[in-house]
């Protein structure tokens, strides 16, 4: 027997937090459940991700102001399972647990022609620039859809977004036997430790001026936290049997401080990828990163689909963390979920739309 949800029986509202004024917050709310096209699917939402970006719309800063239309449903980290499907779609079936990839690419781009999905540049964002996954249903494009083996539940499949930034991140560069430098211990930076460990990385210091942050990272993964407002990063050296300095580093703070200490701290011909975003423009010292011969990457996203094949199968093959959700809530008390992301307290927090 099938399980779909034909349309004209499935509710016609459904409850959503959306950016509905131009100020600080969000606001339950019920909408209309979106209508597919025949190249499309309806996903029933079970858990969703606060993400830094959810963080940026909610606080309403001159980012969020410039880039989210108003009123919108916000959110882009989900796991769900499919309950209707468009006239056109294959290979998916109603009942499947799913995520997806948020970004919505077109399709005539040279990037997006020869393949390269992740750099196309009419990209557009579920959750920033088009309706997200806060909501009870969410309609995505079914080439956006991810299937979730049994092995990976929906807490787990609700934080595969920003796990898959760790991911696209820490691949950058070859990692095996090398000393890594993480800067910044959000989730991002803690699961990007976990990644650089599991692939092989012979050490994996992570610095912070965060020390619940920090206590967290040595939770998740095996790695060696340094508060770098009270240690000097030097002083890890001699116990690490390091010499020169970093052979990777991997910069998640969005602090220009952080990656200036970044590029004092690699070796000559060291490469660092770049997640962080520092605030408006800042100095760089350009000849310190030529003298050394750094190579900088700067990462954006996933690669869209073979980050998601890498980390689902890293999933299977051991990689474990799920430490670092640190809150779970209802979807009703979406507001001390976001309180929680907002202290700087927390590791990832997970809503629960069930």
């Amino acid at each position: 027997m099938s399980n779909e949800i034909p349309a004209r029986d499935r509710a016609n509202e459904m409850t959503v937090l959306a950016k509905s004024k131009p100020e600080p917050g969000l606001w339950m709310e019920t909408r209309p459940v979106p209508e597919i096209g025949p190249d499309d699917v309806l996903i029933k939402i079970n858990k969703t991700g606060i993400c830094g970006t959810d963080i940026h719309i909610w606080n309403w800063d001159a980012w969020a102001a410039r880039t989210v239309p108003v009123p919108l449903v916000t959110g882009h980290e989900f796991a769900g399972e499919i309950v209707e499907i468009g006239k056109n779609v294959e290979g998916l079936t109603i009942g499947q647990r799913c995520s997806g990839e948020g970004h919505l690419i077109g399709k005539t781009s040279r990037q997006s022609r020869s393949g390269k999905f992740h750099l196309d540049p009419e990209t557009r964002g579920i959750g920033v620039n088009e309706p997200g996954a806060f909501a009870q249903f969410l309609r995505l494009p079914a080439f956006n859809v991810v299937p979730l083996p049994d092995a990976i539940d929906d807490e787990i499949g609700a934080i595969l977004d920003p796990l898959g930034n760790a991911v696209h991140t820490a691949l950058s560069f070859d990692l095996i036997g090398e000393d890594v430098l993480i800067t910044g211990a959000g989730p991002i930076g803690i699961m990007a430790a976990a990644v650089a460990r599991h692939v092989g990385a012979r050490h994996v210091v992570i610095t912070d001026i965060n020390q619940a942050r920090l206590d967290l990272a040595a939770q998740v993964a095996d790695v060696v936290p340094v508060n770098v407002a009270t240690t000097d990063l030097r002083s890890v050296y001699p116990s690490l049997k390091m010499a020169q300095g970093f052979d990777v580093g991997m910069e998640m703070s969005g602090s220009q401080a952080a990656l200036d200490q970044m590029v004092e701290h690699m070796v000559m011909g060291g490469r660092i990828a770049m997640l962080g975003i520092p605030p408006g423009k800042s100095p760089v010292d350009w000849s310190r990163i030529v003298f050394k011969a750094i190579t900088i990457k700067g990462v954006y996203g996933r690669e869209i689909f073979e980050t998601w094949y890498k980390m689902i199968a890293m999933l299977e093959n051991g990689l474990d963390v799920r430490k670092v959700i640190t809150h779970r809530f209802k979807v009703n008390d979406f507001g001390q979920g976001f309180d929680a992301m907002r202290s700087g307290l927390s590791g990832k927090v997970v809503l629960d739309w069930t």
